[in-house]
């Protein structure tokens, strides 16, 4: 009475299995707080290797744990770009001075880069009869928005938050306003100011384009905020499908609609200011 005894079933079998879901939670969470490393680098063979290697693109592993094997999509885009990954290899990696060889390196390719996309943006439409102004709304801007737009996807891929992947975009256009057109014009004015002349920009349709552009801007914004409500879409990003749809349509709408209206005012179709 009160002793241990041994019962009917003597014997206990234990099967323990691996969940893939918890597997993958703390490898995402690990990525995550790795960040920093996985984008570093510490040798330049590392960066080359890098550079003529196809890899899998952003999207999570498989459920069943193992890396996923690129895809076809995945080859046809290396090919595309890897004369510019070969030439970013040439960059000094992020081990040397604390990084800042890294960030100055880059600055400078990134200015030349844009300064030729310029160049080559105004030729082109020299050759089919287009106006700098249209050019430079439609061609330039597009390609030097390129790297902002990748940039802001793969933060809204890595970040638990949308604060990243938005503010690279306005941080960008600030930079380029404030900074990139201060300095530019400030160098300009010191140039003419030494040889005894005044210097004077001809402002074109710069205020219809600029005023345009801020209309359509406060209407993106409105969007973004009227996405926080929890009844459409939770947040500034993401939400159900139709929400995202939607959404995507309507920023692309309005990028077409600013393209129109600038360059039916260019040509004089419709009045501005």
């Amino acid at each position: 009475m009160g002793c241990p005894s041994l019962g009917e079933h003597t014997q206990v079998e234990v099967v323990i299995e691996e969940s893939y879901e918890f597997k993958n939670t703390v490898d995402k969470l690990i990525k995550k707080t790795n960040l920093a490393l996985v984008v570093g680098s510490s040798s330049w063979r590392e960066q080359f290797v890098s550079a003529v290697t196809v890899s899998a693109g952003d999207d999570d592993e498989e459920e069943s744990g193992e890396e996923r094997l690129p895809s076809c999509f995945d080859y046809i885009m290396h090919f595309l770009t890897v004369f510019w990954k070969v030439l970013f290899a040439f960059v000094p990696p992020t081990e040397y001075w604390n990084g800042w060889a890294c960030f100055f390196v880059s600055i400078s390719l990134i200015g030349v880069l844009t300064a030729v996309t310029g160049d080559l943006a105004s030729h082109f439409g020299c050759t089919i009869g287009l106006k700098d102004s249209v050019t430079a709304v439609v061609f330039v801007a597009l390609g030097t928005s390129v790297p902002d737009t990748f940039a802001s996807k793969v933060a809204a891929i890595q970040d638990q938050y949308a604060d990243a992947s938005i503010g690279n975009v306005t941080g960008s256009n600030a930079v380029n306003v404030f900074l990139g057109i201060g300095v530019a014009w400030t160098i300009a004015a010191v140039a003419w100011y030494s040889k005894g002349k005044t210097f004077k920009v001809d402002p074109g349709n710069l205020a219809f384009s600029v005023t345009l552009f801020t209309i359509l801007a406060m209407v993106c914004v409105s969007t973004l905020l009227y996405r926080r409500r929890p009844s459409v879409a939770g947040g500034e990003l993401g939400g159900p499908r139709t929400c995202k749809i939607v959404t995507s349509l309507l920023f692309v709408s309005l990028w077409l609609v600013y393209i129109m209206l600038a360059s039916l005012e260019a040509y004089c179709h419709i009045p501005g200011f």
